[in-house]
This record gives structure tokens, sequence and C-alpha cells, in this order.
């Protein structure tokens, strides 16, 4: 089917809520999909950060056909192998005891508030239920996470949006403690913003934020759905600051490409969630796992993470250079392989021009690229990806 006629369909018969670029992707390998008219691009969107193993990696592709033959689906009301085999590979490699699971990441930060108001609801009654959520944040777009998202154009016409959550200044350990009181039961923050533009957490920031939780006995959540799993050169972000949360919530890349979410806690906290507290009908079931254990145990075993750090300060050195060539672009932001230039100009029109010439990246904040391309990307493929925006560069004026 040509692209005129997929626009045309789709404009008929799906709700016009994605602003999309005239192209429909029919395969993809590694860090290149190739869309109707056969077009090859390189990819450094990934998904926006869920293709950390490419597009249909082996390993993946193999654990769904396996279990697509054997069983789907059925209810967590039974005991699910793939699941506790998942759950068991999180709880090893990270801070946490015990793992839930659901279908994106949206619904895990909704768990995450749901399980830190259980907790402190268990042990302080019910007016310890709020949270504390960072400017620039984003957790998703639910009524719920939207609360926790600062950006009033993803809350307009959505309201009343549900109360109980607080903004800080992102980095202002001030600002934070202005807003701490005696119903504050969690403090949300993303170790590296995504959507709020690849702006890292600072260490002494979040060493004070974690010393303020327990004093307060607060639970402090990390928010890892983009940046977890290898991207920032570390299995899980909060490595990088040697300061472990008390929830964590997961997505993405999770399931290699298949949808799956997850929220993981240390014990006390998980035991706050009793039969009948929270769930899911799809969440966790043996085919997403399946995915899941196959993503994890891919990422393990070659260590992609080092990878991503490897990958990621070549990357740098090679985005730094525009900052000392053109006046318009200010910094290079970000960890590992989750990186953003920021400009001084709306970068709309540079992502629109790079998809012209086959590269795929996008732009978060109005003004910061935002590159997250597989774990697997190569030096050949940065080096590609570096000449097509230096072509576009040099030809930008700015007055």
């Amino acid at each position: 089917m040509k692209i005129e006629e997929i626009v045309t369909l789709g404009e008929q018969y799906l709700m016009n809520n994605y602003k999309r670029l005239p192209v429909s992707f029919v395969e993809g390998k590694g860090c290149y999909v190739t869309d109707t008219e056969n077009k090859t691009f390189l990819d450094f969107i990934g998904g926006i950060a869920v293709n950390n193993l490419g597009h249909s990696p082996k390993a993946v592709v193999e654990a769904i056909k396996a279990q697509a033959e054997k069983l789907m689906h059925v209810s967590n009301v039974f005991w699910i192998e793939s699941q506790i085999a998942l759950a068991k590979i999180l709880v090893d490699h990270s801070f946490a005891d015990k793992a839930f699971f659901c279908n994106s990441g949206a619904e895990a930060n909704e768990g995450a508030i749901k399980l830190a108001r259980k907790y402190a609801y268990k042990k302080y009654g019910v007016n310890k239920y709020e949270i504390i959520a960072m400017s620039g944040s984003f957790h998703g777009r639910t009524l719920g996470t939207l609360a926790t998202t600062d950006n009033k154009k993803y809350q307009e016409g959505y309201g009343p949006i549900p109360e109980g959550f607080k903004f800080a200044t992102f980095n202002d350990i001030e600002s934070i403690k202005q807003l701490v009181n005696e119903n504050t039961c969690g403090i949300l923050i993303e170790p590296v913003q995504g959507e709020g533009g690849v702006t890292p957490v600072d260490k002494q920031f979040l060493m004070e934020v974690k010393e303020l939780c327990l004093e307060k006995d607060i639970l402090l959540i990390f928010d890892e759905i983009q940046c977890g799993i290898g991207r920032t050169g570390k299995l899980f972000a909060y490595q990088h600051f040697g300061i472990e949360p008390d929830i964590m919530s997961l997505a993405k890349a999770l399931g290699g490409g298949f949808p799956i979410g997850a929220v993981v806690a240390k014990e006390e906290v998980a035991t706050a969630w009793q039969p009948g507290d929270h769930g899911t009908t799809f969440g966790g079931n043996p085919l997403a796992c399946a995915s899941g254990v196959a993503t994890m145990k891919s990422i393990l075993d070659e260590k992609l993470w080092e990878k991503a750090e490897e990958m990621g300060k070549y990357f740098t050195k090679k985005l730094q250079v525009f900052v000392e060539t053109y006046p318009w672009v200010k910094q290079v932001k970000g960890m590992g392989l989750m990186l953003g230039l920021e400009l001084e100009i709306e970068g709309a029109s540079i992502v629109e021009k790079a998809f012209q010439q086959g590269v795929l990246i996008n732009c978060t904040a109005g003004k910061v690229l935002r590159f997250v391309p597989p774990l697997i990307v190569e030096k050949d493929d940065i080096d590609l990806l570096i000449d097509t925006l230096d072509g576009i560069f040099i030809e930008i004026e700015v007055e």
C-alpha cells in the first residue's frame, strides 16, 4: 500500500491525537527500519527508548514465538512461571525485593503512586497522601500520572486533575523542603528527565532528597521508564548515584519492543499491597513476561550498559563539536545513550530535515534534540547521524 493511501485511510479511521510523519514502516533490523516505499532509515528514536536491543532482536522474537505457540494469556489468579522468572531477574539485579507487572509506563507510575499512598495509609492513616513531583517532569497520561506531569498543555481539558500532588523545582532541595509537611508520603523523581529536556538529576541534590526522605519517613520513588534497562551506562540509572529508591517504575525497554511495565519495591513497602489492593487483567501475562525475560537476559549477558557507556562517550564528543562550531547550539546533555543537544532555536524543522534525509530523531522540550538509539549502535551509525546533522546545521541562518 502506498503511503498516500495509508495516510488517507488513517485520517479516516484513526483519532487525530498524534502528529505523524508521512511514513509507515514495515520492517526493522538493528538500528534501521524500512518503509513501504523500500526506503531505509537510521533510527535514533528507538520507539522512544524502547528498542534497546534494536529492531526484531533474535532472542526476543524466538521467545515470543515459542511462548505464543504454548500460552499467551491467563489470569493473575494463577501463578505464571515467566512472571516469576522476570521478577527474580529484576530483584537479583536491583535494590528491590518484590515486583508487580503491568502493561505500560503510565500504569507503572500509577501503580507506584498507589503503592506509596497505600503504604502511608496503613502506617499513618488517611492524611499522609501527598506526592511531590518535579518541574519538567513527565510521568504519563492517565489522570493520576497527569497530576504528576509538569506540563499544563497535557492537562488542559481534562480537569479536575486529581488532588494531592505538588511540584518542586528539579535539582533544588530548598524548593522541596518548602513543600514537605506531615502529609507528604512520596517524592517522585526521574534520574534523567526525558520529556523535560534530557536533564540528569544532580547527585548532591539527590543525596539531600534521600536524607530528607529518611528523616521524614517519606518514600523515594524513581521513574526509570525511559532511563532504565541499560540506557544510561548502568543497568539502572540510580546506580550512577549510589542512592537507592524505595519504589521504582520501569517499562519501555523492558520487553524489547513488547508492551510491559513494572513496579519494583523494597520488602517493607511492597507488603502494603495485599490481595485485592491493586491489579490488572493483562499485566504480567506469559507472552509479555517471556519477552521481558529474553530482553533482560540479552542485556545482562552482553552487558549492554557498558556498550551504552562506550558509545555514549563517543557520541558526546561528536555532539560537542556542534557546541563549539555553531553559536546557537548550547550544550550536550544526558548520560550514556540518552543524550540531548540543546539549541537556542526550535528543533522541529531539524527533525523534519533529518527525516527527509533518512535519519529519525525527535525533539523534546521544544529546543532539545533527543537521541535514544538502540544500545547496539555502532560508531559508523553515529557518524552517519553526525554527518547528516552537520549538513543541516551548516545551512541554518540565525539572526
